[in-house]
């Protein structure tokens, strides 16, 4: 699939999904680690704050204590360490556009854990973005939460560039730099590879390679 170029959240208005059927529409933003979904699903929330909603997919990280007793948390970030179905079941609760608010999970960077009903979703949102690493696996949990999303955004971005900011990012929330480079090489570029596997499932591809991104 070709990718379509965006230097800035400008270009981005033309692209998005409108509603259907009554409901509000879904879109979904998806890449490796580091790829920069967070920014680009920022920047579409920012062309209309008061009608586009964000629900981040980091929400449903499984805490630390469930992961320590499942044996995971040395694979924090991998699909297994996401409760897929709770995250499927918030969306479709908000694809029915309620007429109250909805409030919805956040992850905590600083904490490195989920915390509990910390995004309102007004019902005069008429855009929900919702972005993360899992979004086009074909696996129980993830296909349910796919087939309540209008369209889904794959973003492509250098490997190496993507490496560099996950390891500053790990460096910036606590891990010595050599502690950030073997997390990056043990979880988070398997776990990179997994999702660029699913690059031909998405509706779109953006090449974001001349934004500025954080």
């Amino acid at each position: 699939m070709n990718a379509v170029t965006v230097r800035n959240a400008a270009e981005l208005c033309g692209l998005l999904p409108g509603p259907a059927d009554g409901q509000r529409a879904m879109l979904g933003i998806v890449g490796p680690p580091g790829a920069g979904k967070s920014t680009i699903a920022a920047a579409v929330v920012g062309l209309d704050p008061d009608q586009h909603a964000l629900v981040p997919m980091d929400g449903f990280h499984l805490a630390d204590q469930a992961l320590d007793g499942l044996g995971l948390l040395d694979r924090k970030g991998a699909p297994e360490t996401f409760d897929a179905h709770g995250y499927a079941a918030l969306l479709a609760r908000l694809r029915s556009s309620p007429d109250h608010t909805v409030y919805a999970p956040a992850f905590e960077r600083d904490l490195e854990q989920p915390l509990a009903n910390a995004l309102p979703v007004q019902p005069s949102s008429s855009l929900l973005v919702t972005e993360g690493n899992y979004l086009l696996l074909e696996e129980p949990g993830w296909q349910d939460a796919r087939e309540l999303l209008d369209e889904v955004w794959f973003i492509d971005v250098d490997p190496e560039v993507r490496r560099r900011r996950l390891v500053a990012r790990h460096v910036l929330f606590g891990k010595t730099p050599a502690a950030a480079e073997e997390w990056v090489r043990r979880v988070d570029e398997p776990n990179g590879a997994l999702v660029a596997a699913t690059r031909a499932r998405a509706d779109r591809v953006l090449d974001v390679s001349e934004w500025q991104l954080t």
